[in-house]
This record gives C-alpha cells, structure tokens and sequence, in this order.
C-alpha cells in the first residue's frame, strides 16, 4: 500500500492579484518550498493540481518527481483540485496527504506525523498549538466523498463533523498560508 501527497496549487490568486505560487521565497518560489518538503517526506507519490497560471508555473518550477495535473475548473475552488488530483493516485494509494501549495511552513515531521497518526482513519486533521490545520489525511474509502465535494472549504465540513476524523498532535502553530499581500508579508516576516 502507498500513500499520495496531493499539492493544491491551482489557485487563481485573485485576492492577491498576481500568482502567489511564483511569489519568492527562501531564494526560490513558495510553491517550489513547498514542493521541496513534499519529495523530502519520501512517500509514494505527488501529485500537483495546477491552474491559475499554469503555463507560467511549469516553466519556473521545478515539477521533478512530480506528477503535474491541470485543473481546467480550478475558478471553482479546491474541491475542483482534489477531483483532478485524485485522478491521477495511484490504484494501489491507501490514503492521500492534503498538501496547500501557498504554505511553506508545512515540515517534514508534521507529514509523517499526519501519517502515521491518521493511517487507519477516515480522516486527519493536525491539530496546532492554537487549532486545527493543513495538511489533511483522508483514507481511499473518503475518495469516493471527495469526488462529490464543491466549492472552497469543502474539505473542512468534513473534518468538521468529527465523524471518524483523528486529530494528531503538531507543536506549534498552523503554518501560515498567503492569500493577500498582507499574509505574504507577514510570512516574510516570520521566515526573517
């Protein structure tokens, strides 16, 4: 049995004007951060949902060991990017990890922490110092599930629910993501 790692990265950055994924970051791109601790944490499979500036995405980041996926829908938020993701797991996935694309401060050790706390579980959420979090856990038998998810939060109603969702302890705080240039500064600030 494997384990996938999906990374949102689809987002049309409309709050932000201009493509956060291509936004600098440790002397790369936040998307590229991200996608750095994704190959680092050494599971299976990643696949990468992209959309909003796509075309400009592929030729500045570095996709190596990952399987990219366009999201033509990608204006219908998240949900759209897990169904395209999801497509492409492997047959043989017993779970998938729910990676966000714009939050670099996501570690290596809360992915196989996420893991091996949720493995088991329909659901996984991280559970911070100062409340619940990205990345998400979701068993094969939650696919057919997500599938049928819509919108931008879909995710968290099922998470939300408590119904066989497992809270695996993280220290710290939730890593920040950057939806506004406010975010992106305060992200910024904190990296130092």
């Amino acid at each position: 049995m494997s384990v996938a790692i999906l990374v949102l990265a689809a987002g049309g950055s409309r709050r932000l004007g201009s493509p956060k994924q291509l936004l600098a970051f440790r002397g790369t791109t936040l998307l590229d951060v991200t996608l750095s601790t994704a190959r680092q944490a050494a599971l299976d499979q990643v696949v990468v949902a992209l959309g909003g500036a796509a075309e400009q995405v592929q030729v500045r980041v570095d996709l190596t060991g990952t399987d990219p996926v366009l999201n033509p829908d990608f204006g219908d938020g998240c949900a759209s990017s897990i169904r395209s993701a999801l497509a492409h797991v492997r047959d043989d996935a017993e779970g998938v990890v729910l990676l966000l694309g714009d939050q670099p401060g996501v570690t290596v050790a809360t992915i196989h922490a996420l893991v091996a706390g949720a493995r088991g579980h329909a659901v996984g959420v991280c559970a911070y110092d100062d409340g619940p979090g990205h990345p998400l856990w979701f068993d094969r038998s939650m696919f057919e599930t997500l599938r049928g998810l819509h919108g931008d939060k879909a995710v968290w109603k099922l998470v939300d629910t408590g119904e066989g969702v497992v809270r695996v302890p993280v220290s710290g705080p939730v890593p920040q993501d950057v939806d506004t240039w406010d975010d992106y500064r305060a992200l910024l600030e904190s990296a130092g």
